[in-house]
């Protein structure tokens, strides 16, 4: 098969296409640079350029027609990033994806992959969340992400476009061979931010919120390896057409997490206890943004996927702690 993936250059996107690449299929990238960086494009086939630009598209469609499926992960993604700067976010993920969508349509390039989110998900006691459960995002980024959902439904229901949504809850660590991970300079992601604390880059490493609804006050998150996220996209174009046939619909819901809900002070613990050593910690306020949390009931992504994580959370910090050695060499910066 062969893949258009969007945001292929970013850290989710380079190791969805090297995993396509492993299970023998040709991922085409598409990104425009302005965040990811180029190395992690390597020798794949690569145009560089914006997903709302039709021309680029028709181009790419021109010169791959055989191109079975779009992994759409091109957006925006820092929470208090999309509080300050909503325009940025509603234009760059929803205006342009809407552009994307209806030109890929046009084209007959009609199966979609969406990248979700876990972040939509309303609050429950018990934190576990199934696909039909309410949401409620609390965030720019997350109504985002609502809103390109809806928009694929709507258009999968009156068109030829068909749509695989996948939830992600929160993906850690590197691809196995450490060439790509985390690029931000100061990631804002948990575990970028633990490595760094832990490497002596950064003074402490803040806990953002300690009065939540859990049973230690911290955040609750599903931590998934990035390297079993990726595999998941591998088995959905595989199985695209075939999912949506079993569901007898034109578009479908799927979280993707490793079913396990991991509060922020047990991450810590786990964290320190592959590390070896304990990291200095501090305390703080919630970020603009920032959700209780939740944890997924990866069911259907059995079901339908024949899917399962793999890899463990400490498989993942031990990732993304060599990935913290490896990544000067290969980006030029700490």
């Amino acid at each position: 098969m062969k893949v258009l993936v969007t945001g292929g250059a970013g850290y989710l996107g380079s190791v969805t296409s090297k995993a396509l690449e492993e299970a023998g299929h040709t991922p085409v990238v598409l990104d425009s640079l302005d965040v990811g960086p180029r190395v992690f494009v390597k020798d794949r086939i690569f145009y560089s350029g914006d997903i709302a630009d039709r021309a680029l598209l028709r181009r790419i469609v021109e010169e791959h027609p055989d191109l079975d499926a779009t992994i759409h992960m091109a957006a925006r993604i820092v929470v208090p990033e999309s509080v300050e700067e909503p325009y940025l976010y509603y234009a760059n993920n929803v205006a342009k994806s809407l552009e994307m969508f209806d030109e890929l349509e046009k084209l007959g390039k009609s199966r979609v992959l969406f990248s979700s989110s876990a972040s939509l998900y309303a609050t429950k006691d018990d934190f576990e969340v199934v696909e039909s459960d309410p949401l409620e995002p609390t965030s720019p980024y997350a109504r985002t992400k609502r809103m390109m959902e809806q928009i694929l439904i709507d258009m999968s229901a009156a068109t030829g476009l068909r749509a695989i949504i996948l939830r992600y809850f929160n993906p850690i660590g590197s691809d196995p061979d450490l060439e790509s991970g985390i690029y931000a300079k100061e990631p804002s992601h948990v575990i970028g931010q633990l490595v760094m604390a832990a490497r002596g880059l950064k003074d402490s490493f803040t806990i953002t919120g300690t009065e939540h609804p859990t049973r230690d006050g911290t955040g609750i998150r599903d931590y998934i390896h990035v390297w079993d996220l990726a595999k998941a996209h591998v088995r959905a174009v595989e199985k695209f057409d075939e999912v949506l046939e079993a569901v007898g619909e034109p578009s479908v819901i799927i979280n993707v997490g490793a079913g396990d809900g991991v509060t922020v002070r047990e991450l810590v613990a786990s964290f320190e206890r592959v590390f070896g050593s304990e990291v200095p910690v501090s305390e703080g306020p919630p970020r603009p943004g920032d959700a209780v949390g939740a944890f997924a009931n990866a069911d259907r992504a059995a079901e339908l996927l024949d899917w399962r994580t793999e890899l463990s959370l400490d498989d993942a910090i031990f990732s993304a702690l060599a990935w913290g050695e490896k990544r000067q060499e290969i980006l030029g910066y700490e």
